[in-house]
């Protein structure tokens, strides 16, 4: 197994201990007792430090050092002080931390100061707390395992506490999720039992001591970490509070190799799928209702709800079971009563509600939480008992004019003990709750209106624009276009008679009743010439047929044509019946003009279809 390293600096931190301030070598940590828990893939340290004052100085702050690695996995730090012995919850106050870089410390540690509400004085003590939560400190050992495989994970530390302080007396005690380990580091005055292993007491160590130790251990607690959630938090002044939370969510523990199994899943869980999750559990406020949990394909109905005056408990169940390295992406939506969040201080609006993700031990790498406030909104301020990243943007919603204001907060490596309680006031004026319904009354009422001047408007063209005269000359042209057409499609007609009794004249012989329809259709195509003619001159006289004309023209010369050559044959063929041509003698004749007049009925037929409007 790889063994636990420290960075070269750290083991010379002892070099810096003689260039300490009087006020940090004057005090000495009589008892200090530590707790880690490691049951889940969060890591909880819990230190309770008996601090006196050796020296002749008063004492305002307590330097706590961490080194890189610690730094960089940490993700929540409070501490808390009580006077004297005792490490009962409620004697201690809580004080704040801040960043510090003192004078004559190891520059490769980061140092965070507790400072005092009353300074220690000369021969004083007090027992302080120290909690401090880190994300991604745990190493899946090995990093890739099959199915059947437990996961195990590693875990360094050193046996004495990171003090600047010289510490009499100290112990230390590792938790685990279960009584089983592969391996730990073995000291003196160190046992396991069930499954805590211990390390001490040791006694009179100097500053900056340090043993390496490292634990091997099977954890398959659920790893799973959200790379990003985002929570929406809008509220509305009718009655109601919606949250809608989208997680990003991936098992971050050991990554499974192989093929997997549905079947030995499904018949052995707990053998066949140790290392994985198959569901998660929220926990929401009272009261909550019209709660939905949907992914990208749409809902998923394996979940339940149970709730009661306290809490409402939610838990859902992904589509497949999450192994290491697998990912899913869900969003939960829920509503919540406006009344058991929002109250009126100062004559400002306060919503007081949750911060982080209600699941859990989620590790949540990117966490953004938007507060959506009604259109109106206006002297916003924010209290979260955390740092966090701030700023304001709109959002538009329906009936909407200038868009809602939302508050951003970010907050980076975010973990269960960040679901604490947050504060957003803002001014809003009641008068602003009537803005929506008097846009939807005075909607409708203009709608209405709108209905009944229309009912009532006389909506014509003017006679005397130019628009309506063009319209007008557009229809007489349309109007004249349409009686052309009925004339050449009654010149058709008279054609169709024509070659009608040339057939008659083959099939009887009939010359006189041949030369008497000819003469009929003279004088009717006579009449009809007599027809187009008011037609023409209209036409070549109407600015709105000019487009047309030219194909109106062409149609009256080819028909005359077509009558020309019609007439030729008839004249022809009943020519060659009084000689009593031979029947093959009389189609050599008019062959040529038949030819002619096909061609010509299909042109005329194709203007007649190209000037149809």
């Amino acid at each position: 197994m790889k063994r636990f390293r420290f960075d070269l600096p750290l083991f010379l931190l002892l070099g810096f201990c003689m260039l300490f301030s009087q006020a940090v070598s004057s005090l000495v940590i009589s008892h200090l007792d530590r707790k880690i828990d490691l049951s889940s893939q969060i890591v909880r340290s819990s230190v309770w430090l008996k601090i006196e004052n050796k020296g002749d100085d008063s004492v305002s702050e307590i330097l706590l050092p961490f080194t890189e690695k610690q730094t960089k996995s940490l993700a929540f730090l409070s501490a808390s002080i009580g006077e004297g012995k005792g490490k009962a919850k409620g004697s201690f106050e809580s004080v704040p931390l801040k960043t510090v870089n003192p004078e004559g410390m190891n520059p490769t540690l980061t140092w965070y100061a507790v400072s005092l509400p009353k300074k220690l004085q000369k021969g004083g003590s007090l027992t302080l707390e120290v909690k401090a939560v880190y994300t991604h400190i745990l190493r899946p050992f090995p990093e890739k395992i099959t199915q059947a495989d437990v996961q195990l994970v590693s875990f360094e530390e050193s046996a004495y506490y990171l003090s600047p302080y010289a510490v009499n007396v100290q112990l230390l005690t590792v938790k685990l999720p279960e009584p089983k380990v592969e391996s730990y580091t073995k000291l003196d005055n160190s046992k396991f039992s069930g499954s805590e292993i211990k390390y001490g007491p040791y006694e009179n160590t100097a500053p900056f001591s340090n043993i390496p130790i490292t634990v091997h251990y099977v954890n398959n607690h659920p790893f799973s970490v959200a790379r990003e959630l985002v929570r929406e938090i809008e509220i509305s002044h009718w009655g109601n509070v919606q949250v809608t939370e989208s997680y990003n969510l991936v098992h971050a523990g050991a990554e499974i190799i192989g093929e997997f199994s549905r079947l030995d899943y499904q018949a052995r869980p707990h053998v066949r799928g140790a290392s994985a999750f198959r569901n998660l559990v929220a926990k929401l406020p009272p009261r909550a209702h019209s709660i939905y949990y949907r992914d990208e394909i749409g809902n998923i109905s394996t979940s339940n709800v149970w709730s009661d005056s306290a809490k409402t408990i939610l838990e859902i169940e992904p589509r497949y079971p999450m192994f290491g390295g697998w990912r899913s992406s869900f969003t939960i939506g829920y509503g919540l009563p406006l009344q058991d969040f929002l109250s009126l201080s100062e004559r400002k609006r306060v919503l007081d509600i949750s911060f982080g993700c209600p699941m859990n031990e989620v590790v949540i790498e990117n966490l953004t939480v938007k507060i959506v406030l009604p259109e109106g909104s206006n002297d916003i301020s924010v209290s979260v008992p955390f740092p966090i990243k701030q700023f304001q943007e709109t959002k538009f919603s329906h009936l909407d004019m200038v868009g809602r204001p939302v508050v951003v907060l970010e907050k980076k490596n975010a973990v269960p003990e960040h679901n604490q309680y947050f504060q957003v006031s803002y001014k809003f004026s009641n008068l602003s709750l009537l803005r929506e319904p008097m846009m939807l009354i005075f909607g409708f009422f203009l709608f209405f209106v709108a209905c009944i001047a229309y009912a009532h408007a006389d909506l014509t063209i003017s006679k005397s624009s130019a628009s309506y005269l063009s319209k007008l000359q557009w229809d007489e042209v349309q109007t004249a276009i349409q009686q052309f057409q009925n004339v050449m499609n009654r010149c058709l007609i008279i054609h169709d008679k024509l070659e009608a009794s040339l057939r008659d004249l083959s099939r009887t012989g009939d010359v006189q009743t041949c030369k008497a329809a000819r003469k009929a259709a003279d004088s009717t195509l006579k009449e009809l010439s007599k027809e187009l003619k008011p037609l023409l001159s209209f036409l070549q006289s109407s600015s709105q047929a000019t487009q047309i004309l030219p194909k109106v023209e062409e149609l009256v010369s080819k028909e005359k044509e077509l009558q020309e050559k019609l007439m030729l044959k008839h004249s022809t063929v009943t020519d060659s019946y009084e000689k009593k041509s031979g029947g093959r003698e009389i189609e050599n004749r008019v062959a040529l003009i038949q030819q002619k007049i096909s061609v010509l009925r299909q042109e005329v037929d194709d203007l007649l279809e190209v000037i149809d409007i």
